[in-house]
């Protein structure tokens, strides 16, 4: 059984010998659940000169401890992309946790933006490891058909698609991309990267507010390749491309070229989840390290 990255509030543990970073005896591991709205950010990782979700966080950790070290996110989303359910770890002294850990919640919402947030944070120990350790991360991609378009408080976040889209159609189209395949023709290719993956779940539904959500499920995912499944599933629903179309791209190589890549503000990072006990946690990041230098 997995947690996920979901919590409730800031629970803030004393350090222990457990909890101790891998870096040294005086280090503790974090993990933070964080929330933001990708908007007006240039992704999760830090680059000069732009403002991004890693340096923006980074920047006020370093407002609170002398030191902070190592912050590893479970997925770098991109520009624009949302999330509800992130999680990164981060190494801090241990006495400067122990003197503000309490509090350490409140303080970063003091300081922090207001598109984005710490939702929890707690210690770990040094095996945890954000993106390593994680079994699989779940996002969702939000479409509306509706002739008028994004509701306007929800515009930042939903995609306004100008035909009616069959639910059915893009339920059926979607199941054919389950399972593991080749997703060569849905990536963006990287040298040495394999573009094997394992898709657990890829389902649309449609909410009482009228708004289509697709659920896209996977131990890893590759460089755009949940908005291309999505980019691809579109004309299917409706009615530009025949249900089998998404599908028999999987023989492909290379990336195809005739499907588009939806726009990034439609996409949320919603849960990661992570071994269910802690000594199984580097267990798991030794396996997925395994995998992805095949």
């Amino acid at each position: 059984m997995a947690t996920t990255s979901t919590r409730t509030g800031t629970r803030p543990e004393p350090a222990a010998d457990s909890h101790r970073a891998a870096g040294g005896a005086g280090l503790v591991r974090l993990r933070l659940d964080v929330a933001y709205d990708g908007t007006d950010f240039s992704g999760w990782a830090a680059q000069p000169g732009r403002r991004t979700v890693a340096g923006v966080l980074l920047a006020e950790l370093n407002r609170l401890f002398a030191s902070p070290s190592g912050l590893v996110v479970a997925g770098r989303t991109d520009a624009g992309v949302h999330a509800t359910g992130q999680v990164c770890h981060v190494e801090v002294p241990a006495a400067e946790w122990s003197a503000i850990g309490d509090s350490l919640g409140r303080r970063l919402a003091r300081l922090l933006p207001r598109d984005l947030r710490v939702t929890a944070v707690v210690p770990v120990p040094s095996t945890f490891d954000a993106r390593f350790s994680a079994l699989w991360r779940r996002y969702e991609y939000r479409v509306t058909d509706a002739p008028w378009g994004a509701d306007p408080l929800r515009a930042r976040d939903t995609l306004a698609w100008p035909r009616r889209l069959d639910l059915n159609a893009l339920r059926t189209a979607a199941a054919g991309l389950v399972g593991e395949h080749d997703f060569a023709a849905y990536c963006r290719r990287k040298e040495h990267a394999t573009t094997l993956r394992h898709l657990a779940r890829l389902d649309w539904r449609r909410d009482p507010d009228g708004v289509l959500v697709a659920e896209v499920e996977a131990d890893a995912f590759c460089q755009a390749m949940v908005r291309s499944l999505v980019g691809g599933l579109l004309p299917v629903g409706d009615g530009r491309r025949p249900v089998p179309w998404p599908a028999s791209l999987l023989g492909r190589s290379q990336r195809a070229d005739e499907v588009p890549v939806a726009p990034a503000y439609g996409l949320t990072l919603v849960a990661v989840g992570y071994p269910a006990q802690e000594d199984e946690y580097a267990q798991r990041a030794a396996l997925t390290r395994a995998r992805r230098v095949r």
